[in-house]
């Protein structure tokens, strides 16, 4: 299975919102199935089969998480994130603004589903292949 030091590798390529769907064929081959980013401090929980779990710790000092999500000035930015115009930690402090708690990568459907606070989908996205 998948280590932290490979997860960490792949997401070493990431430069801009442009580079997500390499690093998503690149962790999808080393196995991961899915995983979970959490905006509040940047830990993520990805998943192989038979409940394997690998868990990279917070990577930022905690973010307050808007109380509602604010959808049409989310999906507008997340655009021009997907577009390259913004950095990776402009995108999580985006996020928290606008109310999305986490994101959720499904690599059977080729998914990323933003939830709010509620735990309510926000946006489900395909991932371009």
């Amino acid at each position: 299975m998948f280590t932290v030091e490979q997860i960490k590798e792949a997401h070493s390529k990431v430069q801009s919102g442009a580079d997500f769907p390499a690093y998503i064929r690149d962790i999808k081959s080393l196995g991961v199935t899915h995983y979970e980013a959490f905006v509040a401090d940047g830990h993520l929980d990805y998943h192989g089969t038979s409940n394997y779990t690998v868990k990279v710790p917070a990577k930022y000092d905690q973010l307050a998480i808007g109380d509602t999500s604010q959808v049409k000035e989310f999906k507008a930015e997340l655009v021009a994130h997907q577009q390259g115009k913004t950095d990776f930690l402009t995108f999580i402090k985006m996020c928290a603004t606008f109310g999305i708690e986490k994101w959720a990568i499904y690599m059977d459907s080729m998914t990323c589903t933003y939830y709010d606070k509620a735990g309510n989908e926000v946006l489900v996205e395909q991932i371009p292949q």
